[in-house]
């Protein structure tokens, strides 16, 4: 981890103050309401550096060091699938493996945006063990991320989840896998891994908390407003924590700061896989809370969609700075699609477009098909469609694959002394 350092405060969505940045600071330091903390860059104009990969974004990413093996975004006009849809001015932001496409994403997923923004982050904390918590796709951008540079890790994931963290390597001991029991989802996941955080030697990564995870995302449309030349009119993605969600809207927010992109705000399309559908519920009823489920319910729920990274619980939905927020100033809207219109739009996606998506990014299409149909988006707008994963079985093919297994599984129901008990055996 060498050079390229960023200038950069922390806001708070509160109360406004700024704070220098004294250390991986998650939360406001003088105030208790829950809000996001927001990055200021000392660099206000947008500008593309001379740097390889996900790095040519640095004046706009928390940088305190330089990570190997990052690649950026990659975003291009859409011509099969538009012309399905009848739409003049839909922009495809590509997150995965597609070498025609200039796209190298080694894991398949933008999840990788976030794994080196926060990595690169990590300087002066590379003592402690980072502790993150992932449904599969997060997991596996951490677990190459920190592999390939020597940096402590221990991964949080269901049981259930773990055929999602494959890799054309295997991958250094300094990543260590519990899983949750099978039968449990990523609420349980996240809850192991608060337990392991809290002990003397571990960082918590923090989710939507930590602006290098917001930041990395918010590349995706970086790389869209400097291909495009300008701000969308809408944005596009599948959300289960709507992180990246809130990161397009950050990163709008400079733009619009810059002013040489333009000054209007992109409204945010979100979407949620039928029928673990917390976000839809809440924004249906004009809610800033999300409707309470009992757990055993939304772990059902969570089993029976197809995009099980989908499937966050506690979204930073409601939080000051969140995706309530970010929904309400953008004029945004949020869609619910089902399993079988997700089966539809990947098929619909592979034939038009030429590659195998995700099923989350699949998620974004039909809610864009919704989108068109309705008449909710107007057919020459300029239209952001993040894929926020894909190539994955074009990847699978052309390497050899190995699995991460895990070093121990724990009961969902266990103490923090159990939970320490097995930490100390890993060690």
């Amino acid at each position: 981890m060498e050079g390229l350092k960023t200038e950069y405060m922390l806001q708070s969505m509160n109360t406004g103050k700024r704070y220098s940045e004294t250390g991986w600071m998650l939360d406001d330091p003088e105030d208790s309401t829950p809000c996001l903390l927001r990055s200021v860059y000392n660099e206000t104009r947008f500008m593309q550096k001379e740097a390889d990969g996900l790095y040519k974004y640095s004046g706009w990413l928390p940088t305190h060091g330089y990570l190997e093996g990052s690649a950026a975004p990659v975003t291009y006009k859409s011509e099969g699938l538009a012309s399905i849809l009848s739409l003049t001015n839909l922009w495809i932001t590509f997150n995965g493996y597609w070498p025609e496409k200039g796209a190298f994403m080694k894991t398949c997923s933008f999840k990788e945006t976030e794994a080196y923004s926060v990595c690169s982050r990590l300087k002066g904390h590379v003592g402690n063990t980072l502790v993150v918590a992932s449904a599969g796709n997060t997991a596996r951008a951490f677990a190459k991320v920190c592999s390939e540079n020597n940096i402590p890790l221990v991964l949080c994931v269901p049981h259930d989840y773990i055929d999602a963290l494959w890799f054309d390597k295997p991958l250094s001991p300094c990543v260590r896998l519990l899983t949750t029991e099978p039968g449990s989802d990523y609420a349980d996941a996240i809850h192991l891994s608060n337990i392991i955080a809290g002990m003397e030697g571990f960082t918590a990564e923090g989710g939507a908390k930590n602006i290098a995870r917001r930041d990395g995302m918010g590349t995706t449309v970086l790389n869209a407003v400097s291909t495009i030349g300008r701000i969308p009119d809408y944005y596009f993605q599948a959300v289960g924590s709507g992180t990246g969600a809130i990161a397009a809207w950050e990163a709008n927010l400079r733009f619009i700061a810059d002013g040489s992109f333009g000054n209007h705000k992109m409204q945010l399309m979100v979407s949620q896989n039928d029928p673990f559908i917390p976000i839809y519920a809440a924004w249906k009823q004009n809610s800033r809370s999300l409707p309470p489920v009992e757990d055993d319910i939304a772990r059902d729920l969570s089993h029976r969609i197809l995009a099980k990274v989908l499937s966050n619980r506690k979204p930073p939905y409601s939080i000051i700075g969140g995706l309530f927020d970010a929904l309400t100033d953008t004029g945004g809207d949020v869609f619910k699609v089902t399993n079988d219109e997700l089966i539809k739009a990947s098929d619909l996606f592979r034939t038009t477009e030429g590659t195998d998506i995700h099923p989350a990014a699949a998620v974004a299409i039909a809610s864009l098909i919704q989108a068109v149909k309705s008449g909710r988006v107007n057919p020459d707008s300029v239209i952001m469609l993040n894929i926020t994963g894909g190539g994955e079985e074009r990847f699978k093919s052309s390497h050899e694959i190995y699995y991460l297994k895990p070093m121990a599984i724990v009961s969902k129901t266990s103490t923090s002394e159990e939970i320490s008990r097995v930490i100390n055996q890993m060690v």
